[in-house]
């Protein structure tokens, strides 16, 4: 009755008004994502062209990945369409942005709705790229300073109806994120200054030479190439040589002979040996070797100590996207790039496991109230896993779960949808078990053991025998080191106990070169660069933040330097070929090296916290790009003479990710 009369008609006006005018604009990294969220929206929904338009008036759109990249030099000057020494380097003072190719119509639809929005909710992944690549939208798009000021976040890491809804309860303020995104952009114009000025150069250099394929030079797939490149001439100028150690067998004196135990242990040579040992404190001159064999042979033993102590390792933590790719790569001989790849579809597809490209460890305490369900599909999911979900102790709470180790995104780790094993790829399944069997440690309490340390003198030296015996499997009983190698036990022994020597053995051994980099051991040296740091301070700045490039870019780079062929594979093996090692010794060395990249790191890091001035980050990279630009004139560019060019079809593509 009411919409009959002048008021009701009225009223309807402004509700139309009020449903039309306020408006929330959900803009998700990619369409996938953004399914994802309308599908927690209740209500009848009309698939639009680029958006889906919810029962409320409330749209949700996407981006295609970045629907924007930094423009060409030649935007900011036609000259710079040449590459020509003299013009290096190049450094924009005001930054372009432009869309990329293909995705100028979502663009369109993004700022159309934009103008329309009365609130703005940023949903793109939960990083720092997924961060910038909304938050550079909405800027470019010239959206008004109060819309940005309000703008909310919205934190998905689980696609699953019942994750997106809880989601939704709790959008933060986008401004929280302010860091992230500011992090993400001073990495992305350091990436484009670095990256376009010395290929330009030390390609110009190497054509002068007379190889005229493209050398591209990055400030963290240089470094990448630089320890494949050093570790491969550690093994050429290696020289194997003998060290030798001394081992007893000694038994212990009963009355009854029949009774004796038999054990081994070690000599452990003394400050007065250090000049006959190697820096790696291996005897390295034999006669001092023989002499201990005949002074200890058929010797007394004398027990100077026996600890026995108890001991325990908790489980590992859940995985991030990088431990997932070294363990998957070990186990299954998968690629960096392919784990991802699984990961995004079992994640995208599948959703049968959370947010893969994740740096954290760690889980938030409310998932533990989850804990249960996940289980519970682990259980359904995999019928191989079934006993370890029903001997698993959901009551226990393991470091894992820690909330100020959280923040945008947690672990990777199963939700709770169930879908069977047998409806993913054979690879699929695999890292599903893998990430699942890595969540289900976390409920199995801790390994414990004993350890045993006897320290025994023969004729004035020093020996020593360890043992180790497990006294509780814990999350050991998931792995495959369960099925326990025979460890060793020592007998019971006593302070001042006299044993046997009955036997005294020289053993020669060889010193053996540093293996080559597999895919794995690349990527870990790639998370743990520290190990690579000499400079001590360097170290102490690395300590929490260590790592080249993000767990989202560290397999494309793998990746990208076998397509330019600067590394091969040999076998498992990973090799530089001469184009890579001429390129590294053509660079100067704080190019190639992992220190620069790695304080970059740090300093991306700080940005992000709110603990550095984007300014103070780009200002010293801009002055050191220039007396990089200016080394680069005196190298001798022979060196390239005679190299295979692949001339590859060559164009950077900055920060491009990819959508579904």
């Amino acid at each position: 009755m009411l919409a009959a009369t002048p008021l009701g008609i009225l009223l309807l006006q402004y509700c139309f008004f009020i449903q039309f005018v306020f408006m929330i604009l959900y803009i998700a990294e990619k369409p996938s994502l953004g399914r994802a969220i309308a599908q927690g929206f209740a209500g009848r929904q009309q698939k639009c062209d680029g958006y889906i338009e919810l029962e409320n008036g409330d749209c949700v759109t996407w981006c295609i990945g970045h629907l924007l990249e930094q423009a060409q030099p030649d935007k900011y000057n036609p000259i710079y369409a040449r590459w020509a020494l003299q013009h290096l380097p190049i450094i924009p003072q005001d930054w372009i942005l432009v869309p990329k190719k293909g995705t100028s119509k979502q663009l369109t639809v993004v700022k159309r709705l934009l103008k329309t929005a009365s609130q703005i909710v940023n949903a793109g992944d939960p990083d720092r790229e997924g961060q910038l690549l909304v938050d550079e939208v909405i800027t470019y798009c010239k959206v008004k300073r109060a819309l940005i000021d309000n703008a909310g976040r919205l934190l998905i890491n689980d696609l699953n109806v019942s994750a997106v809804k809880k989601s939704l309860k709790n959008i933060r303020s986008n401004r929280e994120f302010s860091g992230l995104s500011i992090s993400a952009l001073a990495r992305s114009r350091a990436d484009w200054l670095y990256g376009l000025n010395l290929t330009r150069a030390y390609t110009l250099l190497g054509q002068r030479g007379g190889y005229s394929g493209v050398l591209s030079v990055g400030r963290v797939q240089t470094p990448v190439l630089g320890l494949v490149v050093r570790r491969d001439f550690e093994i050429a100028q290696f020289q194997s040589k003998p060290f030798y150690e001394v081992i007893v067998t000694l038994a212990t004196q009963q009355k009854h002979n029949e009774d004796s135990q038999q054990f081994t242990a070690k000599w452990q040579p003394s400050a007065a040996c250090e000049p006959y040992q190697d820096e790696e404190g291996r005897v390295i001159v034999k006669k001092l070797a023989e002499t201990v064999v005949k002074k200890t042979s058929g010797q007394p033993g004398l027990v100077e100590s026996n600890a026995v102590k108890s001991k325990q390792s908790p489980p590992p933590l859940p995985y991030n996207l990088s431990a997932l790719q070294i363990d998957a790569s070990k186990r299954f001989n998968l690629s960096p790039k392919s784990v991802l790849d699984i990961c995004q579809s079992l994640y995208e597809r599948h959703q049968l496991i959370t947010y893969p490209r994740s740096d954290s460890r760690y889980l938030p305490l409310e998932h533990f109230r989850e804990a249960s369900a996940v289980l519970s599909a682990i259980k359904a999911n995999s019928p191989a896993q079934q006993n370890a979900v029903e001997n698993a102790n959901c009551k226990l709470k393991s470091k894992a779960w820690n909330d100020s180790k959280v923040d945008a995104h947690h672990a990777i780790i199963p939700t709770s949808r169930t879908k069977a094993l047998a409806t993913l790829t054979p690879d699929e399944a695999k890292i599903y078990q893998l990430i699942a069997t890595q969540y289900l440690m976390q409920f199995y309490g801790p390994h414990k053991y004993q350890e045993q340390t006897a320290v025994i003198t023969i004729a004035g030296g020093e020996f020593m025998a360890k043992a180790k015996s497990t006294t509780d499997q814990g999350w050991l009983a998931l792995t495959k080191q369960n099925e326990d190698k025979h460890e060793p036990q020592l007998p019971p022994l006593t302070k001042g106990q006299i044993l046997d020597c009955i036997d005294s053995q020289m053993v020669e051994k060889q010193t053996s070169p540093p293996k080559h980099f597999s895919e794995a051991t690349l990527l870990a040296a790639m998370t743990g660069i520290a190990r690579y740091v000499q400079d001590s301070n360097i170290k102490k700045i690395l300590k929490d933040t260590d790592g080249l490039g993000t767990e989202a870019t560290r397999a494309s780079i793998i990746d990208l330097l076998f397509k330019r062929l600067f590394m091969q594979k040999v076998g498992k093996e990973i090799h530089a070929t001469p184009t890579g090692k001429a390129l590294i010794n053509a660079l100067p060395s704080e190019a190639t090296q992992p220190d620069m990249t790695a304080i970059w790191e740090s300093n991306l890091d700080k940005i992000a916290q709110r603990q550095m001035r984007y300014q103070d980050f780009m200002q010293p990279l801009t002055l050191s790009l220039t007396q990089l630009i200016g080394a680069s004139q005196q190298i001798d560019t022979s060196q390239f003479a005679g190299l295979a060019s692949t001339k590859p079809a060559y164009k950077k593509k900055w920060r491009k990710k990819k959508a579904n």
